[in-house]
């Protein structure tokens, strides 16, 4: 199973990036069983959550950090999972990881130590 994620790149504050990851060496019915999520890591800092979306419901958690900023969807049948980034600001500068959750939880999984499968990460970069 490989995560790949795209998108990233230089804003100026207030813009706005779509973050896209596609996963590939599974099924379309496999992934929809998936937990995912984004994550980033500044320069210096720990990884965060940004936002993850159930495996079933579809039900999503949003960090409040980018709350009413950023929304996280999928799209099963293409086996890619999306964050739009909209009103962005340079504490939003960092590498962006996609993952997934690739066994089954009772709960949805938020924190990034819940997760097993990782991409490589794409920088977004905002500008003042």
């Amino acid at each position: 199973v490989q995560l790949q994620a795209y998108g990233g790149g230089l804003v100026q504050t207030g813009g706005s990036l779509r973050l896209f990851c596609a996963v590939s060496g599974v099924s379309g019915g496999t992934f929809s069983r998936y937990s995912l999520g984004w994550f980033r890591q500044a320069p210096g800092k720990e990884r965060e959550t940004v936002a993850v979306i159930s495996r079933a419901s579809g039900r999503t958690y949003v960090a409040d950090s980018v709350k009413g900023r950023f929304t996280i969807s999928r799209d099963n049948a293409k086996n890619t999972v999306y964050l739009q980034m909209n009103s962005l600001n340079p504490e939003d500068t960092a590498v962006y990881y996609c993952a997934a959750r690739s066994t089954i939880l009772s709960h949805m999984p938020v924190t990034a130590e819940e997760y097993d499968l990782w991409g490589q990460g794409t920088l977004v970069t905002v500008s003042s």
